[in-house]
């Protein structure tokens, strides 16, 4: 059978037969466009970045998107060729969402700038869910990320909701290795090579205990000379978002370091002095 014989064949059909075989064929059709270019969208993204390590939780992010957007196209093509099937004049409609659209454009500006910087944030990969971030003038963890919002959880509690077209720089606090650093102050009165072994002890005690300390603790030595104290810094590496729970067990193993061993560590004092009791004893 030719393909003027199948032709034939649907003419000889009744009327609404040929508009549901249209019908059926369009649908057919739109599921086709979408499968195959899935599968293209897939292919891109294998060869994009088979030489390039990206976490996949992101091309699955940005392969759902593309997918997403041809579904709705396709969709979107695929119903004004049904309407156009029925004789249904679409130039109209579509002239009529071609000023809807333009008119919601430029009502929806900040909506747009939102979901298009969202998406350069997935692709670029600023941060993810789990790191610590500051950006927009907060900073907590990352609690769940979209096309249109970020959502930030303070140590407080208090859940951030921030708009992707505010996040302009972005500080995160969960890639690579972090500094730990804690300054102790020791009176001029001490001997300072005696503080600082102490210190170097503390430290290697430190080093032994943790495991989520890639380098140091080192002593630097004397980084500053205060008004009554001498500034001795201690200098480390920890894992992502361990830095603060070393800087805390440091200065809690030198406080307690420095009260066995005697070493002042100075502090505020007022002298009172009574001018009665002096002038009585003169």
């Amino acid at each position: 059978m030719n393909f003027q014989s199948i032709m034939g064949l649907i003419s000889g059909l009744p009327e609404v037969y040929i508009y549901i075989a249209k019908v059926v064929f369009i649908l057919v059709l739109a599921t086709l466009v979408i499968r195959v270019g899935a599968g293209v969208i897939d292919h891109l993204f294998a060869m994009r970045f088979k030489r390039v390590p990206v976490d996949e939780s992101r091309k699955r992010t940005l392969a759902g998107i593309l997918k997403s957007v041809l579904k709705y196209t396709v969709y979107f093509i695929a119903a004004v060729l049904m309407l156009e099937t029925f004789g249904v004049n679409t130039s109209s409609i579509i002239a009529a969402a071609g000023i809807g659209g333009l008119a919601i454009g430029f009502g929806a500006q900040s909506l747009v700038k939102d979901v298009i910087s969202g998406f350069f944030i997935i692709f670029e990969d600023y941060f993810q869910i789990g790191d610590y971030v500051e950006t927009a003038g907060v900073s907590g963890i990352v609690e769940e990320m979209g096309l249109r919002t970020t959502k930030l959880r303070d140590f407080g509690g208090q859940l951030h909701v921030i708009p992707n077209g505010e996040i302009t720089r972005v500080t995160n606090h969960s890639r690579g290795n972090l500094r730990a650093m804690v300054k102790v102050g020791v009176s001029y009165e001490e001997d300072l090579d005696r503080v600082i072994k102490v210190l170097e002890e503390v430290a290697e005690e430190i080093r032994q205990k943790r495991d989520d300390i890639v380098e140091g603790p080192t002593v630097l030595g004397v980084s500053d000379l205060g008004p009554s104290e001498a500034v001795i810094t201690i200098w480390a590496k920890t894992l992502p978002m361990q830095q603060w729970s070393v800087e805390r067990e440091l200065r809690k193993a030198i406080k307690e370091r420095f009260d066995r061993e005697g070493i002042e560590i100075p502090y505020p004092r007022m002298v009172v002095i009574d001018k009665k009791s002096k002038e009585a004893k003169d």
